[in-house]
């Protein structure tokens, strides 16, 4: 086959074909009927896949990162781990370093931030956070934790596409969930549906309705009443852009939400508990820092104030509950947002975590900013990760921040340069590339 049919084969709706198509675009690299990449030392620890929402399969996620030229690259889906065999297998086969984790969210109703609009758009107390460099032995147990959280976010899921359906009161636009929602995930393997499958699902039936281009935008403008900015305006107009869909979601995803979101609760575990299923398994906690937003950077969250006008109670926070972990996006903040985040780390002594959210096929799998000298300690922290990761799996007590290393390691720098070192080790002894 050529690269152009295996390429479209990492979307083949079976796992072992599409490990199969990306060994023989190996294969076609190491024979030079490919060109090798350009890589320099870019790290990305938060990439999503069709397990959660994405346009990417597992092994199309770790090709992409491949070809962007990416050293390292970790999957992070929302409250599913069930695409990270695939991810850990496709790392191996094109010698990319990986690591893998889960993001879920967690109730904080019943910590000093309880009311707040903390970085969950859509409800107070709740919170998105990472789990970071879960073990491998520890996927089946992580699985199982995930399961029924998934299921009773999926009776949620339904009563939102019936809201949804009420405050549209349009016939052409009624969804289903099981005929339109369901069929858009992975759930039959463990995936999780999020509104973001709910809002794709919308998409689809409105560029059936309207068409794309200036029809479909003056219709979100005039007929669904949707504050519609001058930049997202243009790329829907137009009808041409080949993003087109996943460009829509995220103007419905920052307009359209809280007219059917529900809040969650039984799939949002208090806080505390979320840490100690963490430390069970041997991952590393991670707080989700998104700060005030004045323009979103993907086009999918409006204006919003978050934490940055209460950071410093946050910090305290986290560092009381037991939080290992901060991480955060270099290119979806001002340096003023993250120097004060990256000075507030470094006081509670939180290990600084970073990546790119990747769910648009708009987006680049890199991220340039991480070369600055501000942030290239990330690219050591991303080293340590995969050192964790390793150590972790091979002694439940080798991971970062076990009692065992930090009684060997108490100083958090010396730690990461450590698992920095056997990072570096181990995938210089697992690649054959």
């Amino acid at each position: 086959m050529d690269e152009a049919t295996l390429i479209e084969q990492l979307d083949h709706p079976r796992a072992r074909k599409r490990l199969e198509a990306l060994s023989q675009l190996n294969q076609a690299v190491c024979a030079g009927r490919i060109a090798v990449p350009e890589t320099g030392e870019d790290v990305n620890n938060h990439i999503h896949t069709i397990y959660s929402f994405s346009p990417y399969s597992p092994a199309a996620a770790v090709w992409r990162s491949y070809q962007a030229g990416l050293r390292t690259a970790g999957i992070m889906d929302h409250d599913s781990i069930s695409g990270a065999e695939e991810f850990i297998e496709a790392g191996r086969i094109i010698g990319l370093a990986t690591t893998i984790g889960v993001e879920c969210r967690c109730d904080f109703s019943s910590t000093p931030l309880a009311g707040r609009r903390i970085n969950n758009p859509d409800q107070l107390s709740n919170a998105y956070i990472a789990l970071h460099g879960i073990p491998h032995p520890a996927i089946a147990k992580v699985n199982a934790h995930f399961e029924p959280l998934r299921a009773s976010r999926n009776s949620r899921n339904r009563r939102m596409v019936g809201k949804l359906n009420d405050a549209l009161a349009d016939p052409e636009l009624r969804l289903d969930f099981d005929a339109d929602v369901v069929p858009l995930s992975m759930h039959h393997e463990g995936g999780s549906i999020t509104e973001r499958h709910i809002l794709f699902a919308l998409s689809k039936k409105l560029i059936r309705r309207c068409g794309r281009g200036s029809a479909l935008l003056e219709f979100l403008r005039g007929t669904l009443r949707l504050n519609i900015g001058s930049r997202v305006g243009e790329l829907l107009r137009d009808a041409r852009n080949p993003h087109y869909p996943y460009d829509l979601l995220g103007a419905l995803k920052s307009e359209l939400v809280g007219r059917f979101y529900i809040d969650a609760d039984e799939e949002c575990p208090p806080v505390g508990e979320c840490l100690a299923f963490c430390e069970r398994v041997g991952a590393i906690s991670a707080y989700a820092y998104l700060g005030d937003i004045s323009e979103s950077v993907t086009g999918d969250k409006k204006a919003q104030r978050f934490e940055d006008g209460y950071l410093d109670e946050l910090f305290e926070t986290l560092k009381e509950l037991g939080f290992r972990a901060v991480t955060y996006m270099p290119n979806r903040n001002t340096p003023q947002q993250l120097a004060r985040v990256q000075s507030l780390c470094r006081k509670y002594g939180l290990f600084e975590i970073s990546g790119v959210d990747i769910n648009s096929p708009r987006q680049l799998f890199t991220c340039p900013e991480i070369r600055q000298p501000q942030f290239r300690h990330l690219i050591d922290s991303a080293w340590a990760l995969i050192g964790h990761e390793a150590a972790a799996g091979a002694d439940p007590g080798g991971g970062m921040f076990s009692p065992q290393t930090t009684r060997e390691h108490p100083g958090l720098d010396r730690r990461i340069e450590a698992y920095r070192r056997i990072g570096e080790r181990f995938t210089a002894s697992a690649s054959g590339h």
